[in-house]
């Protein structure tokens, strides 16, 4: 079957786990495991342009990851570092849309300046959007668009009873995004981590025991195709879903 008649999911959304796990296993420093963590994120985004996907997000670094080891932390702040000074060129080159999303208040003045030149310089681009979490949590995600609801309330902009769902995913960080079709956890956990929790209400969830570093084009293709048997209802009945079809 051709990709083009593959059904394919609009949004991907990635937590990229077991990149200690795959240093360790080797021997090497757990810093190893996520440098070659980024060369995966390469061939994913590679595969996920060629496929036509429209939006890429990985969790990169969350809110909770601030409680590792300092050395540790320092490490994949260096790494983020450089990898927006060696990728974001050829990411623009390719026409690839490239999002921060978190508190980006939280890393060093340098580095919300390279994510300021990123976003500038690749946002009129039209491919594929690569949203890449950083310093987020989904809970703070929530809250931070409840807070700007409510600073509307307390100046009389807006009516406490007028507060919809809608209006939250207006202030949500992926408010210009669709919702995520396709949630995959490598590394053998199951479970969402704080990420993306209101945008992932219908999302259908994969996981495989594959060690990020080793998730490679085919290891997305596996997913996919997963997902393009799933029938997904959004509260429906199959047998609507089936009315539909042969309407």
């Amino acid at each position: 079957m051709s990709e083009q008649a593959v059904k394919i999911p609009r949004h991907i959304a990635i937590i990229m786990d077991g990149n200690g796990r795959w240093a360790k296993q080797r021997l090497q420093p757990r810093f190893m495991g996520h440098r070659a963590g980024v060369k995966a994120v390469e061939g994913i985004v590679k595969r996920c342009a060629q496929l036509g996907v429209e939006v890429l997000s990985l969790f990169a670094f969350s809110s909770e990851n601030w409680r590792r080891p300092g050395k540790e932390v320092s490490l994949l702040m260096d790494l983020f570092s450089h990898a927006l000074n060696n990728q974001v060129k050829k990411l623009h080159d390719n026409n690839i849309k490239l999002q921060i999303i978190g508190d980006i208040s939280g890393f060093s003045s340098a580095l919300q300046k390279q994510i300021k030149q990123a976003h500038e310089m690749t946002q009129n681009n039209t491919g594929l959007t690569l949203n890449i979490a950083a310093n987020y949590g989904g809970r703070w995600d929530i809250t931070q668009s409840v807070r700007q609801l409510a600073e509307q309330v307390a100046s009389g902009e807006l009516a406490a009873d007028a507060i919809s769902e809608e209006m939250i995913n207006r202030h949500l960080t992926t408010a210009s995004l669709p919702e995520p079709d396709l949630f995959i956890r490598t590394g053998g956990e199951q479970r969402v981590s704080n990420f993306l929790l209101w945008q992932m209400a219908y999302t259908e969830f994969y996981f495989t025991d594959v060690l990020w570093p080793e998730f490679d084009a085919g290891q997305l293709n596996k997913a996919i195709d997963s997902f393009r048997h799933r029938e997904r209802r959004f509260g429906r009945t199959s047998e609507q879903l089936q009315d539909d079809a042969d309407a």
